[in-house]
């Protein structure tokens, strides 16, 4: 029914959806998510509830996108405006192994991945499993239906076997991950645990990261924005060169939240394991060797009070 409806019809349809559906989410989540607008980017009450209330009910438009990718498929430039796919081609067309893509969870990041399969990139989803058996073959079925290679957080010797063959790894790497996954970084002036996974592969296949993000235009298409490619230093420090990168990572990513801070996840809880797996005095020590002085972040102090 999507696909033989107009898609501005179902767009909106899908964001009159979600109001409703925001009507019922819960109290707690609701007020997560403005914390952490407000703590992060220093706004008044008022347009933290905003923001919170836009970041969610636009999932209905994004699932009304998914929904229609049978009719986006072949004609996905009428949606989806790439700029900088040339840094993309020419890298591809070099002949030499693959890269890796790094964006967030920002704006409609299955559309992204479709965006870039039907732009000629042999692109690999890096997917979470869904808990969900039927959901997550749904969502599996239609990424591949627009032209994706799906694989699991687990396979990374499958990631590294088609990075090898010259496919494109595409990494969302702004969620929180635990001690054991992730180096801790500066992100929106807070200490923060943050993925490696895109620094660890680049340096190990010695291969570039593609910074690319996506965002909405006024007439509800998109712009997709590839940037130039980022190599990371390969010195006798193997820790020091990944968390560098890393970091990198993550300013570009806050720069981007901060210019479309609507189009944020922001009912993910970014910090969880930074208050649960440490200390409110390794948090301050994390953050005295990041440059945060007390006068920039009371991170801390806010994550005891939650």
């Amino acid at each position: 029914m999507v696909c033989l409806l107009p898609l501005k019809f179902c767009l909106k349809f899908g964001r009159g959806l979600a109001s409703l559906i925001w009507l019922f989410l819960p109290a707690k989540r609701k007020r997560l998510a403005e914390e952490n607008i407000r703590r992060c980017l220093h706004v008044s009450t008022a347009e933290s509830a905003r923001i919170a209330r836009e970041s969610t009910v636009q999932f209905g438009a994004m699932f009304m996108e998914v929904l229609s990718f049978p009719k986006l498929k072949g004609n996905m430039g009428s949606h989806v405006k790439v700029a900088g796919l040339e840094h993309l081609t020419a890298y591809k067309n070099s002949g030499k192994r693959g890269a890796v893509i790094m964006t967030c969870h920002s704006d409609n990041w299955e559309l992204m991945g479709g965006a870039f399969a039907q732009n000629g990139i042999p692109l690999v989803g890096v997917a979470k499993k869904q808990r969900s058996e039927g959901a997550d073959k749904f969502i599996n079925e239609y990424r591949t239906l627009i032209g994706m290679h799906i694989t699991y957080r687990s396979g990374v010797r499958e990631m590294y076997k088609m990075l090898d063959e010259g496919h494109f790894i595409g990494l969302i790497m702004d969620q929180d991950v635990g001690r054991v996954d992730g180096v801790v970084v500066k992100f929106f002036n807070q200490a923060t645990n943050f993925v490696t996974g895109a620094a660890s592969m680049s340096r190990f296949r010695k291969v570039p990261i593609f910074p690319a993000f996506m965002h909405k235009n006024p007439d509800g298409t998109h712009t997709l924005e590839i940037s130039p490619p980022l190599t990371v230093e390969r010195t006798q420090d193997k820790h020091a060169d990944i968390k560098k990168m890393t970091q990198q990572l993550a300013t570009l990513i806050e720069e981007h939240v901060r210019k479309y801070p609507d189009e944020w996840f922001w009912l993910h809880d970014r910090w969880k394991s930074m208050h649960v797996e440490y200390t409110l005095e390794e948090v301050a020590e994390f953050e005295k060797n990041l440059g945060i002085g007390a006068d920039d972040s009371d991170s801390a102090r806010e994550r005891k009070g939650d």
